[in-house]
């Protein structure tokens, strides 16, 4: 049998266990010990293949940094964090008509920084800003919308999980990725908001006038939150800086966060276990679905079946920008069906060689990439982050919280166009900074 029809083989098998709910990470690492032992004819260097890997990922310094953000995460979400950034945004713009919704994106925008979680951000805005909009007569529709399209901000804002995973499995320097996020982050909240000021303005009904804050409640909303704004800063203006590498960072953010919730009074014994609980869960669940990607990648490249699937699509003569056209489209469908790690892992070693072939750079691929899996997030029929609102606002419909994401929605497509049409928004800082790629 030629070794790519057992790619194939294994390829379908990856898919038949993850459609019988079989972890995609247990899945991917069947897979490739099954494909690697039989083009082998020999399963010895395919356990061999299974054990390197699994030990080299473990001892990975790249993929130290995600059990650390994901720390820094959840200490920040029990010291309160949220809460404060959302009090900033609130009383800088809180002035304007739907002024809660625009501080509602500002607040995801903040905690994102320091969460690097799309679903983090979101149930936690839900409990933060939710309350606050509806006690105001805010539409629910607007509120749920906001709230969901925001936590997407989680993402892409540095430090962001999702990219550290991108440049690990891509072997992609995470800094570099972090500082070509930035821009094409601010332009997502920029689009969020002026999303939420053309609603409010064609539909008055969805919010309510703002009211200026006074001086006295800015200055306290500052006063409480310069914690989580020296957090913030401290993580990604290090980073920017380069006054810490990406595991610096990744070390002193979750420290200080740390120590932000036990000086408020906030970290009790119970809060700092169930911390330690969470992060342990997502980190295993993360490395798990990055070691079985590893083996099965390996696998099907010996194959030889990536580079038939890209000579196939190059001798059909497509252009490259139908070809990213197309990608878009398949992971926003991904994104809409599976979570965010889970997309991405089972479409790199197939996905990557293709943009490569086409002189695409990988940098700016990654922002695409992570972009279009966001809005998949929000996207019916399913989208995460939606479900997720569902099931903390059993009283709300589904419906409405879907109509209430769809103009952001229609932004993010908006922005997605702009970045592909135009690649330099997205590598303009990174050439300023002359940063490694």
């Amino acid at each position: 049998m030629e070794p790519y029809i057992i790619g194939l083989l294994g390829m379908g098998l990856m898919l038949l266990m993850i459609f019988i709910q079989v972890p995609i990470g247990v899945s991917m690492g069947i897979a490739g010990v099954l494909t690697f032992g039989i083009i082998r004819g020999d399963f010895g260097p395919a356990m061999t293949l299974f054990g390197t890997e699994t030990v080299s990922k473990v001892a990975s310094t790249e993929l130290s940094v995600i059990p650390l953000f994901l720390l820094m995460g959840a200490f920040a979400t029990v010291g309160g964090l949220s809460s404060d950034l959302y009090r900033i945004a609130n009383a800088l713009i809180g002035n304007v008509k739907g002024g809660l919704a625009l501080a509602t994106i500002g607040g995801c925008a903040g905690f994102g920084a320091v969460c690097g979680s799309s679903i983090a951000t979101a149930t936690t805005m839900t409990r933060v800003a939710l309350p606050e909009m509806m006690a105001r007569n805010y539409s629910e529709k607007l509120a749920t919308g906001s709230i969901a399209a925001g936590g997407t901000l989680g993402m892409l804002i540095p430090p962001s999980i999702i990219l550290v995973l991108y440049g690990v499995l891509t072997e992609q320097f995470v800094k570099t990725l972090f500082v070509a996020a930035l821009v094409p982050a601010v332009l997502a909240v920029a689009l969020h908001m002026l999303t939420i000021y053309i609603m409010v303005r064609r539909n008055p009904d969805l919010a309510p006038e703002g009211t200026p804050s006074p001086w006295s409640e800015i200055i306290a909303a500052l006063a409480n939150g310069w914690a989580a704004l020296i957090l913030m800063i401290t993580v990604t203006g290090g980073i920017y800086l380069g006054v810490f590498s990406v595991n610096e960072s990744a070390s002193v953010g979750a420290f200080m966060a740390f120590l932000i919730a036990l000086l408020r009074g906030r970290l009790s014994l119970a809060n700092f276990w169930q911390a330690l609980r969470e992060t342990a869960g997502t980190t295993s669940m993360i490395y798990l679905m990055i070691i079985g990607a590893s083996i099965f990648t390996y696998a099907v490249s010996i194959s030889g079946l990536p580079q038939m699937i890209v000579d196939g699509i190059r001798d059909t003569g497509v252009s490259g920008i139908w070809v990213v056209l197309m990608l878009m489209l398949m992971y926003l469908i991904l994104g809409a069906i599976f979570d965010t790690i889970s997309s991405m892992v089972i479409t790199i070693p197939f996905v990557f060689p293709l943009i490569l072939s086409y002189g695409y750079d990988p940098i700016w691929w990654g922002i695409l990439t992570v972009m279009v899996i966001e809005i998949g997030m929000i996207t019916p029929p399913i989208g995460m982050n939606v479900f997720v609102m569902k099931a903390m606002l059993p009283n709300t419909k589904l419906s409405t919280i879907y109509a209430g994401v769809g103009p952001f929605i229609a932004a993010d497509i908006l922005r997605l166009g702009i970045l592909i049409a135009f690649p330099a928004i997205s590598l303009w800082l990174v050439n300023i900074l002359n940063l490694p790629r």
